[in-house]
């Protein structure tokens, strides 16, 4: 409509505005605000607060950054006002983006669009309900352990882990295992910016064939299993060989535990302003080894090629899982982080970490209201095969972006 002179592309941010006007005391998804963002593109972008943007709060929801101020642009974050979109504003997390719900002592706690009082998920929960609830037109968001996928998952969008690096970042990352990543309604609208956020360009679709899909679901709870395995017979029913496949993630979430206590530890910010939960794990990674580091990830990383990266040199094209092994629960439910209860919720996406492959997670309908989420893992680098895998998918009945009936007119 904006390239048919039928749209005024400010239009868009006036909506936007408006619906956060109408939605957000309730939601809690923005930390704050850009009234006056302008896009001669049509598309407004959220911005998940660990990411810089210049003249914005960027607190890392941690109470030594509250006041500060961001003096330059993430790379992606620029790349995007090159090309035209509004950035309308920074989005909720949990302090340091160590929780998988979206908690701290500085904001509200964000909510779930799909029902109040329920996790949107962690760490991007912010940037995941401002899209599933209509208050931007796509979201960026950043993934360590799952923190894009997860909460993807938990509000019924898609939500894209590229390989690390291939949308780049300024910040110094000591577990080289972060991905900044589209969080959007569509695949299209997840490609879209991918493209725009990695400087890269599809290439030229290649001839259609069947794919080869390892699946596994061993261990997740039964509705997002059940989700997975339609999944599965979709795929299968629409040409496409798919295995079954061995999953261990115990000893990647064990190795985890270990490097993600050391990268608390390593914030360049006064631990004793922490919250007690986080100062505690802090406290444990300033404790650890050179040796108990490296042990740990190479404990984690040979598990996880094992699972994921070996299968898909040899096997198969694609991997396919449920994105979580739990359904999104109460806000007060939100298991701790690195226990052993947060482990089971991670089975699926913390392998995919360690792979270092890109990993994508899309709707799979609802069970009792709440969405299911299922994620398709690729190979490295690939991204663009993965997408269009998951557009496939994305079209078959009953997958795909529902709008929560919450947040409707």
């Amino acid at each position: 409509m904006i390239l048919d002179g039928e749209l005024d592309p400010q239009d868009v941010v006036r909506a936007h505005l408006e619906a956060i006007d109408r939605l957000d005391g309730r939601i809690h998804a923005y930390i704050h605000v850009d009234r006056g963002a302008t896009t001669t593109r049509g598309v407004t972008l959220a911005v998940k607060d660990s990411q810089p943007v210049k003249g914005m709060p960027y607190t890392y929801a941690t109470a030594s950054w509250r006041d500060r101020v961001a003096e330059e642009d993430a790379i992606p974050v620029a790349r995007a006002r090159t090309a035209g979109l509004a950035v309308l504003g920074k989005t909720n997390l949990p302090e340091l983006a160590a929780a998988i719900g979206t908690t701290n002592t500085l904001f509200p706690p964000t909510q779930n669009p799909w029902r109040q009082g329920f996790t949107p998920g962690g760490s991007s929960g912010g940037s995941a309900a401002a899209v599933a609830a209509g208050m931007c037109t796509v979201a960026l968001g950043g993934d360590t352990g799952g923190s894009i996928r997860i909460p993807a998952s938990c509000c019924g969008i898609v939500g894209m882990r590229p390989t690390p690096d291939r949308i780049p970042s300024e910040e110094v990352d000591v577990t080289v295992l972060q991905s900044r990543g589209p969080m959007t309604r569509t695949v299209a609208d997840a490609r879209f910016l991918f493209s725009i956020m990695s400087a890269t360009g599809q290439p030229a679709p290649g001839p259609t064939r069947a794919r080869r899909v390892g699946v596994t679901y061993a261990r997740a709870d039964a509705p997002c299993a059940y989700a997975c395995r339609r999944a599965a017979d979709a795929l299968a029913d629409a040409g496409h060989d798919v295995e079954e496949i061995e999953w261990n993630p115990d000893p990647v979430a064990e190795g985890y535990g270990t490097v993600r206590r050391a990268s608390m530890a390593s914030f360049p910010a006064d631990l004793s302003t922490f919250g007690p939960g986080i100062q505690k794990l802090a406290a444990e990674g300033r404790g650890l080894t050179a040796m108990n580091y490296f042990h740990a990830f190479e404990s984690a990383t040979d598990a996880a090629n094992r699972a994921v990266g070996v299968p898909l040199q040899t096997r198969f094209d694609f991997i396919l899982t449920p994105t979580l092994g739990l359904l999104p629960m109460k806000i007060e439910e939100v298991p701790p982080f690195l226990g052993e209860a947060w482990a089971r919720y991670v089975q699926f996406v913390l392998p995919v970490t360690f792979a270092r492959t890109p990993a994508i997670s899309i709707p799979a309908g609802l069970h009792d209201g709440l969405p299911v989420g299922v994620q398709l893992v690729g190979r490295f680098a690939e991204e663009y095969d993965l997408l269009d895998l998951a557009e496939e998918l994305e079209d078959m009945p009953g997958f795909g972006f529902q709008q929560p009936p919450e947040v409707s007119e």
